[in-house]
């Protein structure tokens, strides 16, 4: 058998902080292997060729592998950065010092008003250069300026350099020409035009910096990865806009891997919800270290264009994710205000107290594992025995201090956990002029299917969806998802005037952009299809709402789609003059992985029963089912268990399975 026929198979993985979950399916077949093993923070390589050989296989026998990390989003977090220069327009270079007038805490005094600029004063250069808002050169870039640049550059031993110049996303000349001099000159440099080509200087210039300081990371992560796994155009990342995009186009831009883990399985949450014909979803992905939940409106997610990371403004389309520190690792602690969870994180070492490896911090983990949730002759990722004993004696202080028993205590732990992401369910609907009760709850991750129904009843929820391959949706969204690329644009578009032969013409560079890394990576130009979207205002406002909208244009069917997507949100809309305030094309090659039921080739847990504690500490005999073989519908209390989820059906709630393996929970007759 040659080496070309050995690779069969098509690997998912997602890099949590915990746990690094693989996902492999065999060309052509239903056969489907899952594992997990603990992350490695430090050489999170190695942790995905052990994941690989937990699943029985090796370099030679994969097809396609795309995997999803938040690795370059904890290095910028954590501020684990190389040196990075910004340069900038003269009289700019305190862009960043300057920031907006928010403050991080509006009523704490003690709190610095701003986080301190990524980039020292020391490291920012003013460039003697000058364009308009409309791109028309004022004062061109000349040469003595270029030289004065690259002496500066040498003599602080500059890395990496972000160039961030005025007006550049109008018109990007003098980025392109300082890219050209200081090529070979500078390991990595990145240019705003290519990272955010929009208005608002603040955030491009800050989404530019981000990219140049993550630049040296993900090159060198991503070359050990081409090294280890030789695959080519196969080797691909997910990226936070919810789609896989070739390794190169990663390196140039390596922003597009923030939040590229969750976005994986809210992409799957997607296709799900198009299958089952679920008009509203909130996906639940509780892991290890965070709970990530968005929004999923008539199978499409929410999107946004700027998120905090380390409290500074990234800009770019990305999934409308949001997290909070509340996973299966946060400690918990008390403190004046009570009890807390997170966000600080046991990580994956030492890990919760009940996986035994020298974690000594209660953790929201340590709480199930008390109230008898998870198994305790379970081995997590093949390798954790669990240590209930341990869990106890981690929360035993807690439960001194408020005078509970260590099951009260442990409810308790839960009650503040499940709080906390209601509040992070309100922020992606409430905030967002939707009501989350008329919503599906799709929960997955390592813990979701445990905390779904504690969730759902203080929010207010009566649908619970807990998918297939629940533990390691989120490296199934990789597999499954789509292969494109998003390009997006400011163009300050007046409707009533419109310039539709400027309109044409930025599409048409729209299109290219999108399609060219597709197209260099194998992918034929026929397959790909292309989505347009508009962001629009009224002329007054600063925000812009996206509208989709088909080729060719027909202004008053856009026109009428923006009045009707302003008066969903807002409650009214005005006949103002409306702007095109950007474009967003994307490139899309579609998914040819099936979705279907896993056969992951393990026996079925067998049905048994455990004492478990649900209310008060009276611990009951609790049904244990196994997943595989569920049939008919089961009356909460009970736990149904596969060979790596959880899914805890709470009294009150009752669940049945379909025929693809998904798990339906709903409030039981009264």
């Amino acid at each position: 058998m040659t080496q070309l026929q050995q690779r069969i198979w098509d690997i998912g993985t997602d890099i949590g902080g915990t746990f690094t979950d693989i996902i492999a399916v065999r060309t052509g077949t239903n056969e489907t292997r899952i594992a997990k093993v603990p992350s490695r923070p430090d050489a999170p390589v190695r942790a995905m060729l052990e994941a690989l050989a937990a699943v029985g296989l090796s370099a030679n026998d994969v097809r396609r592998f795309v995997h999803g990390t938040t690795r370059v989003t904890n290095a910028l977090v954590e501020e684990r950065l190389p040196k990075v220069a910004l340069v900038a327009t003269a009289g700019f270079e305190d862009v960043l010092e300057i920031g907006r007038y928010r403050r991080q805490e509006l009523y704490r005094l003690d709190v610095p008003p701003k986080m301190p600029p990524l980039v020292p004063p020391a490291y920012c250069f003013g460039l003697k250069e000058r364009l308009d808002h409309t791109g028309v050169v004022l004062e061109p870039l000349g040469e003595d300026e270029i030289r004065r640049l690259l002496g500066w550059l040498r003599a602080n031993e500059i890395q990496s350099v972000a160039i961030s110049l005025l007006h550049s996303y109008a018109n990007p000349v003098h980025e392109k020409m300082l890219a050209e001099r200081l090529a070979g000159i500078v390991p990595h440099v990145c240019t705003s035009h290519e990272i955010n080509p929009e208005a608002r200087e603040y955030e491009r210039a800050s989404s530019t910096v981000f990219n140049a300081a993550a630049m040296p990371i993900a090159v060198e992560y991503l070359t050990e990865l081409e090294e280890k796994l030789p695959l080519g155009p196969s080797l691909q990342v997910f990226h936070s806009a919810g789609a896989m995009v070739p390794v190169p186009v990663v390196k140039r831009r390596p922003l597009v891997m923030a939040m590229s883990g969750p976005a994986a399985g809210v992409s799957a949450s997607a296709r799900i919800a198009r299958d089952l014909n679920r008009a509203r979803v909130l996906t639940f992905d509780m892991g290890g270290t965070t709970t990530d939940v968005c929004l999923i409106v008539d199978g499409a997610a929410e999107m946004t264009d700027t998120r905090m990371i380390g409290g500074r403004p990234l800009r770019q389309p990305m999934l409308a994710v949001h997290s909070i520190g509340a996973g299966g690792g946060s400690i918990v602690r008390l403190g004046p205000g009570g009890l807390t969870v997170g966000p600080q994180s046991a990580g994956s070492v030492p890990g919760p107290a009940c996986y035994g490896r020298g974690g000594a911090q209660p953790t929201i983990t340590d709480a199930n594992a008390v109230l008898g949730y998870l198994d305790p002759e379970a081995r997590l990722g093949d390798s954790i025995q669990l240590d209930v004993a341990a869990a106890r004696r981690a929360i035993a202080p807690i439960a001194q201090a408020l005078d509970l028993g260590i099951a009260e205590t442990a409810l308790g732990i839960l009650r503040v956990a499940n709080a906390a992401m209601a509040r992070a369910l309100r922020r992606v609907t409430v905030e967002r002029g939707v009501d989350g009760r008329d919503c599906t709850l799709l929960a997955f991750g390592g813990g979701g299917p445990m905390h779904a129904t504690g969730l759902a009843e203080i929010y207010g929820l009566n649908e619970i969806i807990v998918p297939a391959a629940s533990s390691a949706f989120s490296a199934l969204g990789c597999l499954t998802a789509d292969f494109s690329f998003l390009q997006q644009r400011t163009v300050r578009m007046p409707l009533d005037d419109f310039p539709a032969s400027a309109f044409s013409e930025r599409i048409a560079d729209l299109v290219r952009e999108a399609t060219t890394p597709l197209i260099a990576n194998g992918v034929a130009a026929k397959d790909i299809a292309v989505e347009y979207v508009a962001l629009m205002r009224y002329a007054a406002q600063s925000d812009s709402l996206p509208v989709p909208f088909a080729m060719p244009l027909d202004i008053h069917v856009l026109k009428a789609d923006f009045h009707s997507r302003h008066q969903d949100l807002f409650g009214y809309a005005t006949a103002e003059p409306c702007v095109i305030e950007s474009l967003r094309i994307q490139a899309v090659k579609a998914s040819s992985t099936p979705f279907s039921r896993p056969d992951v080739g393990r026996p079925p847990v067998k049905a048994r029963s455990r004492d478990c504690i649900f209310v008060g500490a009276t611990a009951v005999p609790t049904a244990i089912l196994p997943r595989e073989t569920l049939s008919g519908v089961v009356e909460g209390p009970a736990i149904i268990e596969d060979a790596w989820s959880t899914v805890v059906v709470s009294p009150g709630w009752q669940a049945r399975s379909d025929a693809t393996g998904n798990l339906y929970l709903t409030r039981s007759a009264a």
